[in-house]
């Protein structure tokens, strides 16, 4: 029997190997040390092969790809319901196998190098934005321990960190509360450095640039979701692609009632942010209302709380992005396009 379906469970040293032929039956389980994965796939003639989608799952797909063979990714939580009983390497590699031969399972694109560097530079800057917060978090908490304090909001903190020096700080805080400051620096400056080198990328990308049309969606916001989604045709609407920020309600329906909760929350956290964000700074500004919709803003904030408001406006903008990235073009206000 020939080996036309691969299923892989990958990682950092033990590979596990289930092989079935064109119907589905097994025809081989190996167990394969990191440096012997390319030579056993080098010998396979072209087959389908699945893997779980992770951190290092692309690298992977695109070694295999090189090698001729056809790679799909899906995410772990569609995988599992296949594993049958208890959970094993081998139990895992064959539940890829058969997960990855179904016709409605969703598949995750393969990033390219580019595009996963792209991302790499936003996870340091959202790292460093954790760091910053923290610290900037600790220098108010021990200031108000000696009666000083000040507004909230990052923008704030370089006033406060001025009143390390003041009379009321004892000189054994002030040398430990300068550690604080001269860190939120360090980490100011290497923001500013990212930043800098992500509009620069945004300005250089065609379709970054589209997407930052969209009021709301600045630069950062633009180049994250151009680099996550290499392949927008793999969702078949905006809608979808919302779905998959987990920008929409869940679902709790049985009986044929239709029970919607709270947003999901599903999907990819660092872009459904800075939707979020982009759309409260929408709401406040009246131009960025007006290409949006404005009679469609303030009808919902008639009816709904304010955060309900701003999340349908990141749901919203999703399924503009969407749009942007299947038809190629620029976003219209309702305006122009009616014109």
């Amino acid at each position: 029997m020939q080996i036309s379906i691969v299923g892989l469970d990958i990682a950092k040293q033990v590979f596990q190997v289930h092989a079935a032929d064109a119907e589905g039956r097994r025809v081989a389980q190996v167990r394969l040390r990191r440096a012997q994965v390319l030579d056993f796939f080098r010998e396979l003639p072209p087959c389908l092969v699945g893997m779980e989608a992770c951190a290092t799952a692309h690298h992977w797909a695109r070694e295999l790809i090189a090698l001729g063979h056809e790679v799909k990714l899906m995410p772990p939580a569609y995988v599992k319901p296949y594993v049958k009983r208890n959970k094993t390497d081998a139990a895992d590699a064959e539940a890829i196998a058969e997960a990855v031969t179904r016709p409605t399972m969703r598949f995750v694109a393969v990033k390219s190098v580019e595009q996963q560097s792209m991302l790499m530079l936003h996870r340091v800057r959202e790292l460093f934005v954790r760091q910053r917060t923290i610290l900037a978090t600790a220098l108010r908490a021990h200031l108000a321990e000696f009666g000083i304090v000040a507004p909230q909001g990052i923008h704030r903190v370089e006033k406060l960190a001025a009143e390390v020096r003041d009379p009321a700080v004892p000189p054994l805080a002030q040398e430990a509360l300068s550690l604080l400051v001269d860190e939120l620096a360090s980490i100011g400056r290497r923001l500013d450095t990212i930043e800098e080198r992500l509009v620069a990328l945004h300005r250089a990308d065609q379709l970054s640039r589209r997407l930052a049309s969209i009021p709301g969606v600045g630069p950062i916001t633009a180049m994250a979701i151009a680099s996550t989604v290499p392949d927008p045709s793999v969702f078949r609407s905006g809608r979808e692609f919302a779905a998959w920020l987990g920008l929409t309600p869940k679902s709790h329906s049985s009986g044929g009632k239709d029970k919607l909760g709270r947003i999901s929350k599903r999907g990819d956290r660092y872009i459904r942010h800075l939707l979020y964000v982009g759309a409260g700074n929408a709401i406040r500004f009246s131009k960025a209302r007006a290409a949006t919709g404005e009679a469609w803003i303030r009808g919902l904030q008639e009816r709904r709380p304010p955060k309900v408001v701003i999340i349908a406006l990141a749901n919203k903008m999703a399924r503009i992005a969407w749009a942007l990235m299947i038809r190629g073009e620029s976003f219209r206000s309702p305006a122009a396009a009616t014109a």
